[in-house]
């Protein structure tokens, strides 16, 4: 006899499905439907997980994925002790190993499409989750010395862009036979030590 999930394994199917859809996807173009069918159910069974409906939903799936991505990060930053470079290519590492955040779509199509003082919520999370500790590492290593520059905000928020943007880099350019390529991670190095270094000659 096949054993029924609970209830909380049950939601937790429904979460991850919803999780994986608004994040290929987005609010607007996943609907109740297509969450559904993933999990393999009928769409008005999501009501009993969701009373609120999609909105609900993509707040809650979010508010996790964030949250995720917070710890993540920082515990992959962490990990490279008090060495700014290390710490940056832990956050690398996390971005690129994690489903992308779509920080412009959240801002363009996502967020004007749920209630305003959600979306500010959101909006603030996901730059606490993925700028504020990018920055903290960056302001920490400019206190020992390591470092030296005035808008260390300006520079977490175009390092975390230009890491998540590898997620673009589509697998075929990494899958000829016999050729080396650079990973995603590579490139993210590279990116970090050229930022580290700087492009202005001495």
């Amino acid at each position: 006899m096949t054993k029924q999930p609970t209830s909380s394994e049950a939601r937790e199917r429904v979460l991850d499905a919803a999780a994986k859809l608004f994040t290929e996807r987005g609010y607007a173009a996943v609907t109740l439907r297509d969450i559904a069918a993933e999990v393999g159910i009928r769409h008005t069974s999501l009501y009993h997980h969701v009373p609120g409906g999609k909105e609900e939903l993509f707040v809650e799936v979010t508010e996790r994925h964030l949250q995720q991505h917070r710890r993540g990060l920082v515990a992959s930053m962490a990990a490279g002790g008090l060495d700014i470079r290390a710490q940056l290519y832990g956050a690398a590492e996390w971005f690129l190993t994690e489903p992308p955040v779509d920080l412009v779509r959240m801002a363009y199509a996502d967020m004007p499409a749920i209630a305003p003082k959600e979306a500010e919520r959101l909006s603030e999370m996901a730059f606490q989750a993925l700028l504020t500790p990018v920055e903290e590492v960056l302001v920490a290593a400019r206190a020992r010395g390591e470092i030296d520059y005035d808008d260390l905000g300006l520079i977490a928020g175009g390092l975390v862009g230009m890491i998540q943007s590898l997620h673009s880099v589509p697998n075929y350019a990494f899958a000829e036979p016999g050729v080396r390529h650079q990973s995603r991670q590579e490139m993210a190095q590279k990116l970090i030590d050229v930022i580290l270094r700087g492009l202005q000659v001495n």
